[in-house]
């Protein structure tokens, strides 16, 4: 009988069980030790910024930063309709409302228009999501934003490793923030990352991750803080994904090259499509089947699941949640009906993609 194929799953080597039993070892287990500093210099290397630094988780990095930046009750942060609800929440941590905008029909990120229209006299910031793996399309999105005095966040939480134009995510606005979560394209377990080349944004943020202990005064603090802090043990794990990253991103890309071989003939079925303009890191592999609807898709996913496949569906509108308020937004309401995502993570073999792609097929 053919083993369950998840949905993803972490690629855990040698080089990441040593580095973390020599952090365990090491009796720096918590969020102060080497590997966190090392961690934070890898990524900003990679990333092409002068700044890193760590957090707990992505969600946190994004309210740190909005924090940092002043950004709190009457002021609007226009995000996407089509997103994990985490970008909507870490806005309205800070008392700021989350105005919700329309998407692009073929990056599925926020629609550089959409964001223009939605643009008041309140508007502080944007958090263009890249969304799967895909950028947003950061040209457009920071002309609008130069214009208009707008900060630019950039929630790069699914696509460690894409790029525009050469420059990688996280560099493109006035900071990017990321998640390394279980199951994205590295990972730490839980953990985040803030980048940016704004060191006052850079120090502000480290401040606040600690409580906004005094650097100068122990247990003295000038403002209220946060416990963001990652600890040196999930930085270890960090550190042996960031010696990896290339490999690992690579195989992502690997694996939609598969599916784009064995799906994308298939006249029902539309993949991932990638702007020229932008370099995809396909965090999911994504498939929108076309004249699908709700019941059809969930019902989909359940055959998919008997065949010992998992799969799971796109993002909600964050509009259509109880908490956050009904905008129209047509292409994200179209869209998302129709959407899911297939199995996507490193050990992933040539024949699990290919029985995936058949059963599929077979399905619809």
């Amino acid at each position: 009988m053919r083993a369950f194929i998840p949905i993803s799953q972490p690629s855990i080597t040698q080089k990441e069980i040593d580095y973390v039993t020599d952090a365990v070892k090491s009796g720096w287990v918590s969020s102060l030790g080497e590997y966190i500093n090392l961690f934070e210099k890898k990524f900003a290397d990679y990333c092409g910024v002068e700044y890193a630094l760590t957090t707990s988780n992505g969600t946190a990095a994004i309210h740190l930063v909005l924090d940092a930046l002043g950004i709190g009750p009457g002021d609007e942060v226009i995000i996407p309709d089509f997103t994990f609800i985490a970008t909507a929440n870490a806005v309205s941590y800070t008392g700021a409302t989350p105005v919700l905008v329309d998407i692009d029909p073929v990056n599925l990120c926020i629609s550089p228009s959409s964001f223009e229209s939605a643009i008041t006299d309140r508007t502080k910031a944007i958090v263009p999501v890249h969304i799967y793996g895909h950028p947003a399309d950061m040209d457009a999105i920071n002309s609008i934003a130069q214009n208009h005095n707008i900060l630019v966040i950039e929630d790069a939480a699914e696509a460690i490793g894409a790029s525009i134009n050469g420059k990688m995510v996280g560099g493109l606005g006035l900071c990017g923030t990321f998640s390394f979560y279980g199951n994205k394209n590295i990972t730490s377990g839980e953990g985040g990352m803030i980048t940016t080349n704004d060191r006052e944004l850079y120090e502000h943020c480290h401040a606040l991750r600690d409580h906004a202990m005094s650097k100068s005064k122990r247990y003295w603090h000038d403002e209220i803080g946060f416990n963001y802090r990652m600890t040196n043990l999930q930085a270890a794990l960090g550190c042996a994904q960031m010696d990896r990253v290339n490999e690992l991103v690579g195989k992502r890309r690997d694996n939609y090259t598969l599916y784009e071989k064995f799906l994308g003939n298939n006249s029902k079925i539309r993949l991932n499509r990638t702007n020229d303009w932008a370099v995809n890191s396909y965090w999911q592999v994504c498939v929108e089947i076309r004249g699908l609807n709700l019941e059809e898709r969930d019902e989909l996913m359940a055959k998919l699941k008997s065949l010992g496949i998992d799969s799971r569906p796109y993002f909600y509108p964050i509009s259509d949640m109880p908490m956050y308020d009904s905008v129209d937004t047509p292409i994200t309401h179209d869209i998302y009906q129709s959407g899911i995502c297939l199995p996507t993570y490193f050990d992933l073999s040539e024949d699990e993609i290919k029985y995936v792609c058949n059963s599929l097929i077979e399905l619809i």
